[in-house]
């Protein structure tokens, strides 16, 4: 016979997981509709996507200038992704990991200058 009395925290801890997520969930809907403030109107019920209205041929043209924001974000997500754990290590793998750092920062920064240059960060 198996023992399964061990895994009653982790049941535990599952329901009130799914209680407290439901709640988070259904609690401000609920609200909403008591409290009067869920009035759609037709403007509210549109899809809207990447600042252009849904109703057009979905085939169209995106402007060039979504994509490089799209990547220029992904860049410098990157970096941060890439500098806290270099941040929290830095003083156990020596003045090699800080100079091969230092020479990925000043290649972003000229990333970014050129980026700024060229009026990447512009928007009409």
């Amino acid at each position: 016979m198996v023992d399964l009395s061990q895994y009653l925290p982790i049941l535990i801890f599952l329901g009130i997981a799914l209680l407290l997520s439901g709640t988070f969930v259904f609690l401000p809907m609920l609200v909403s509709r008591l409290t009067g403030t869920n009035k759609p109107t037709p403007e509210k019920l549109t899809e809207y996507e990447c600042g252009f209205p849904a109703f057009e041929d979905s085939r169209s043209q995106f402007d060039v200038r979504f994509y490089l924001v799209a990547i220029l974000f992904i860049v410098f997500d990157l970096e941060a992704a890439f500098l806290y754990p270099w941040a929290v290590s830095v003083f156990k793998l020596g003045w090699t990991a800080w100079f091969s750092m230092m020479i990925f920062v000043a290649e972003l920064a000229l990333g970014l200058i050129y980026a700024w240059k060229k009026g990447a960060l512009e928007w009409e």
